[in-house]
């Protein structure tokens, strides 16, 4: 089979077992198969594959249209243009997560800022606001050690190694001192809403989606805490799911924080919310 026939016949296969985005799926894992760019492929549409390129693409596939995170299966991830390791020890970046990111380097004032990042995960946002602001002071925790693993394998591989500490805490229960930003993606699916979710996203290990009850529940305890550890005028942010921005805001509001506001992604849904206290 060509390279062009490979990949008609994969977005076949994943059309059948309604993987979104069915062709796009098919180029990423023959590219990765290839170690190929995805756009290398265009040029090579003519060129007859060996049984020995196809063998590890059809696994891949099978993997795939079981519900495996394309993510997973690559290794790798794109977030806000550099490449993080993405596998099953933490959540997989969502696109939301990097509109936030670019919102918090516009509203970081201070270069020399004292950062946390709770909940880091892979340690994406910890990492991108670490590199933007190369003398600014970053932490980055989780509950999880596999987060944490992983989030250091991230760092390793951008030279940050250094730069990021990364501890174990229950939110900031681990951290000293006070920050001019905390910033948090936090679990926020409750967990009456289990049977909605896709299958790739569970995939995604449950200490990071689960959030409580309602959901929210670990942004409240956040909100709460956060007064204490915020220096004057420092900022509070954090991605919320859909509905959750209002009572947040108003809990906000009721510890006295000021400049809230709630800002919609590129979908419209109310996701990220600020507040600066003191």
């Amino acid at each position: 089979m060509t390279v062009l026939e490979v990949l008609q016949s994969a977005t076949g296969y994943f059309k059948q077992r309604g993987i979104d985005n069915p062709r796009l799926n098919a180029e990423h894992l023959l590219a990765h198969v290839l170690q190929r760019k995805r756009i290398e492929l265009y040029l090579e549409f003519e060129r007859t594959l060996t049984e020995a390129e196809l063998a590890p693409l059809r696994e891949l596939m099978k993997r795939r249209g079981q519900g495996e995170p394309l993510q997973h299966l690559l290794g790798t991830v794109e977030f806000c243009g550099r490449v993080f390791v993405c596998d099953k020890r933490a959540l997989v970046p969502r696109p939301e997560t990097e509109e936030l990111v670019e919102v918090l380097k516009s509203k970081i004032q201070n270069s020399k800022s004292k950062i946390v990042d709770v909940g880091t995960g892979s340690g994406v946002i910890a990492l991108t606001l670490a590199v933007h602001f190369p003398q600014a002071e970053v932490h980055a925790v989780d509950i999880s050690d596999d987060a944490l693993a992983l989030a250091r394998e991230n760092a390793a591989r951008l030279g940050l190694q250094d730069r990021v500490r990364f501890a174990n805490s229950q939110l900031l229960s681990a951290v000293d001192g006070a920050f001019d930003l905390i910033v948090a993606n936090l679990p926020y699916v409750a967990t009456a809403d289990r049977p909605t979710l896709s299958r790739e996203v569970l995939r995604d290990p449950e200490v990071a989606l689960f959030g409580g009850e309602r959901g929210d529940e670990l942004m409240r305890e956040l909100i709460e805490a956060a007064p204490a550890r915020l220096r004057p005028g420092g900022l509070l942010a954090l991605e919320v799911g859909i509905g959750q921005a209002d009572g947040l805001v108003s809990l906000l509001a009721e510890k006295n924080f000021h400049d809230i506001a709630a800002i919609r992604d590129y979908g419209g849904v109310k996701r990220f919310i600020f507040g600066r206290y003191g």
